[in-house]
């Protein structure tokens, strides 16, 4: 799908043709739109193609007619009805009348751009406009990491009682969240570093300001992520041991309900042998069964205090 939008009166607007300075928005595009697009702008197929493949790497290609930015952002992933975060490339692709990008999904990164929630957003800057874009990745990273941080939060509390796997396997999800943005976040690092020095991109003043501003949010990203994902392996480890040790707890409570109800179990075997009468204890009186269920139960209690003091229940 290709969307085209423009700065008119201070506001964003999507508009029908492209025209100098616009922005056009490619959302898993079509091999169609991608050769028209190639065609008429003299673009690399290549280079419009990058960003539909998820294991591509993060950097920037400096042609004659073009300059191609390619870097890494988080977006929301179902999975069993649940949100989990990865990573996926987004192509920025500038040329001297627009400004292309290319992505495989609709991402909250353009989507804030495109429902103008961006303050001081031009389409025609395009320079501020690509930092405006890297600066708005950088602080989704930054949100999601929070997020993530908050799940693993809860998760923990339901693990201190828990003996099932499924709180760990969520954490192993969330950990695996943290390893895509920690990778992601770096090579990132390295193409903002040399947006820094190229010269294809023109830069003011101000856009150098924007873009130091840009690289020290990725490093705090790149710092949260490495502090959340140790603390996680670390909880991981912990709780590991917690989910064995409340399952051992449940075993031993069960297993001293289980002796203690086994002594009226024998006493009654006992009693209900085909033997003569004459040789059990209380068989002639007619207060037998009430003799046998006294003394079980003087028998069970005795022996629950016993285990109870022991602090086996």
């Amino acid at each position: 799908m290709i969307r085209i939008f423009r700065t008119v009166d201070e506001g964003i607007q999507e508009v029908n043709e492209i025209q100098e300075g616009c922005w056009v928005a490619l959302t898993d595009p079509t091999a169609t739109e991608i050769l028209d697009i190639s065609n008429q702008y003299n673009i690399d197929v290549e280079h419009l193609r990058a960003s539909l493949d998820e294991e591509e790497r993060s950097r920037i290609e400096v042609e004659d007619r073009y300059t191609m930015i390619l870097v890494d952002i988080p977006i929301i992933e179902e999975r069993n009805n649940k949100d989990w975060y990865v990573t996926i490339p987004l192509a920025i692709i500038i040329t001297d009348e627009l400004i292309f990008t290319i992505c495989l999904e609709d991402t909250p990164v353009l989507g804030a751009f495109m429902d103008g929630r961006v303050r001081n957003f031009y389409t025609y800057k395009k320079t501020r406009f690509i930092l405006q874009m890297l600066y708005k990745n950088a602080t989704m990273f930054l949100h999601y990491l929070r997020i993530i941080d908050k799940k693993s939060e809860v998760i923990e509390r339901k693990l201190h009682v828990s003996t099932k796997n499924e709180e760990l396997i969520e954490l192993l999800e969330l950990e695996k969240s943290l390893v895509y943005f920690t990778t992601s976040l770096r090579s990132n690092e390295v193409v903002l570093e040399k947006l820094l020095k190229t010269e294809s991109i023109k830069k003011y003043p101000e856009d150098r300001e924007l873009l130091e501003d840009v690289i020290i949010e990725n490093k705090q990203a790149i710092e949260m992520a490495n502090i959340y994902s140790g603390i996680l392996s670390g909880t991981m480890d912990a709780f590991a041991s917690v989910i064995s040790n409340n399952l051992n707890i449940v075993m031993k409570f069960l297993a001293t309900v289980t002796i203690v109800m086994s002594i009226p179990t024998m006493i009654a075997s006992f009693y209900g042998m085909n033997v003569n009468p004459d040789g059990m204890p209380g068989a002639s009186s007619p207060f037998g069964f009430a003799y046998v269920i006294v003394f079980s139960l003087v028998i069970t209690i005795m022996l629950a205090l016993f285990f109870a003091k022991k602090d086996l229940f």
